[in-house]
């Protein structure tokens, strides 16, 4: 059991946090690439090598001691947890929202529309008759508050959501241009 005492005790909460810190930086830098945000992700990754570099350099100096190993690990699994929980905070990016109304003698576009969402709406037929096709574009963070709005004005609507790549048209480069008309959070007008 020598071994467990040749290292400071605070040796096993350093490793520890510069994992948490790496992983969760390294979560966020993953995040930014799939945003194509090329620059801040590299400025990112900088931050991230840097921290893993001096967090394995102290798990493999106190290699032969468990809490070493420990701390090793349990920073990786915390910081994952982290990481995706700052990442959902942000949530960065838009979401395509898919709504199929059964109940067609509602017009769920219409009602959208008045409360600011940019709505198209297409008639269909599903299974047991005609239904209504509804499509938005949302920024992510939004995508919770339509939701609730569609389990109100639709509770038998059936809704997917799909990740967007980078929206353009309708109204979209306004907001990024910042002039007049830009959607406030990509949710409305």
């Amino acid at each position: 059991m020598a071994l467990v005492h040749d290292m400071p005790w605070y040796i096993p909460l350093l490793i520890f946090a510069a994992r948490v810190c790496d992983v969760s930086v390294g979560t966020m830098r993953v995040m930014l690439v799939v945003q194509g945000k090329r620059y801040a992700a590299a400025c990112l990754g900088v931050v991230e090598v840097t921290i893993w570099v001096l967090a394995v350099r102290e798990a493999l100096l106190h290699l032969p001691n468990p809490f070493a190993i420990i701390a090793y690990a349990g920073g990786f699994a915390t910081g994952t947890l982290i990481g995706m929980t700052i990442e959902d905070k942000l949530a960065f990016g838009y979401r395509a929202v898919r709504v199929i109304n059964p109940e067609a003698d509602t017009d769920l576009a219409r009602t959208l529309r008045e409360e600011g969402y940019r709505a198209t709406k297409l008639t269909g037929y599903g299974r047991d008759g005609p239904v209504d096709v509804v499509f938005l574009v949302v920024r992510r963070r939004g995508v919770r508050e339509l939701l609730q709005r569609l389990s109100e004005a639709a509770p038998r609507a059936f809704v997917t959501i799909e990740r967007v790549e980078q929206p353009h048209g309708g109204g979209f480069e306004r907001r990024a241009a910042g002039l007049p008309g830009a959607l406030t959070g990509g949710l409305r007008k």
